[in-house]
């Protein structure tokens, strides 16, 4: 597979194979590059191409405050990243939906390909759906003289061919796509990056900890709004749960083959104690990094599940569940 070829085209494919000199863009940060965004049109192939080059400078200011990041969302919400993506892929970059692949100089410190990923507007969601793809009505979205939340500025296209594009280090799309419509393709998912790189500064924390990290499961990440409200009554979730958002997810360690949280403390057991030593890791980092700041949760485990612990970014402390 070559992620360089998968957007589909929406417009003129003008793509540069190099770039010049990156000025300004160079040092974007963090915020400016959470974003989706493209025209509806004929979809068609992008021809394959060589991967323009990333500078090492602009790859420092796109890889987060955990330096593993390896996507950003592209939308014009967001003017900064359009300017980049463009310097890199051509004028009419940003009319292309999909994943544009990139790579570091052969001086980065890093290896890995970085990939820029442009979203559909929020507006190609007709009657709760886009596509067959079912995602249903954020909250107060559709009421009158009630306040509104923040609508997502857009949504990532999981295909059968990109659904492995790392997003960072540890994590890729499939990660965090909603649990349900198993056989519709293409899926859609709203995923922040402050999410993202807080999750990937929770496994180093961890392990500055002494605590083993083989790898970090996403049990529920992205909720389409249609799928979180079937919980909503009996299933423990709320009605403006931030995984609708982009911006939360339930996660749990997992060391070795079992699929299930591992025995962080060593205690011979595996139980809330283990969520504990997994929330006290994102509570440090929230610490450390005041911009990150968000929901920190623990759960016991059930017959369904063993224990998770949730995380988000919704910008003010929330705790509960012991913590």
């Amino acid at each position: 597979m070559k992620l360089a070829s998968t957007p589909r085209l929406l417009g003129p494919a003008r793509l540069r194979r190099g770039v010049a000199a990156v000025g300004a863009c160079a040092v974007v940060g963090l915020g400016l590059l959470l974003i989706p965004g493209a025209s509806t049109a004929t979809a068609s192939v992008v021809p394959d191409v060589a991967a323009p080059v990333v500078p090492p400078s602009l790859l420092d200011s796109l890889r987060g405050r955990s330096r593993k990041l390896r996507a950003r969302f592209v939308s014009p919400a967001r003017p900064g990243s359009i300017a980049i993506l463009r310097r890199l892929f051509g004028e009419d970059a940003d009319a292309r939906v999909g994943v544009h692949t990139a790579q570091p100089e052969a001086t980065a410190a890093v290896s890995s390909a970085f990939h820029f990923i442009t979203m559909r507007p929020f507006s190609d969601k007709v009657q709760g759906r886009i596509g067959t793809y079912r995602i249903g009505f954020f909250p107060n979205e559709r009421a009158t003289g009630a306040p509104q939340l923040v609508k997502p500025d857009g949504f990532v296209e999981v295909t059968l061919d990109n659904q492995d594009t790392p997003v960072s280090d540890h994590f890729r799309l499939r990660d965090f796509l909603t649990h349900d419509q198993g056989s519709v393709w293409p899926k859609y998912l709203v995923l922040r990056e402050p999410l993202v790189d807080k999750l990937e500064l929770v496994i180093d924390e961890l392990r500055a900890m002494g605590v083993a990290v083989g790898g970090m499961r996403v049990m529920s990440g992205f909720r389409t709004p249609q799928y979180n409200a079937l919980g909503v009554n009996g299933g423990g979730r709320v009605k403006d749960s931030r995984h609708q958002f982009g911006d939360a997810a339930d996660v749990y360690v997992v060391n070795g083959s079992g699929d299930r949280m591992s025995d962080l403390n060593r205690d011979g057991r595996v139980d809330t104690r283990d969520a504990k030593v997994l929330a006290m890791a994102a509570e440090r980092v929230e610490r450390e990094h005041p911009d990150l700041v968000g929901g920190i949760g623990i759960y016991p485990a059930t017959n369904a599940h063993g224990p998770f612990v949730h995380i988000d970014v919704r910008g003010r402390a929330a705790r509960w569940g012991g913590m």
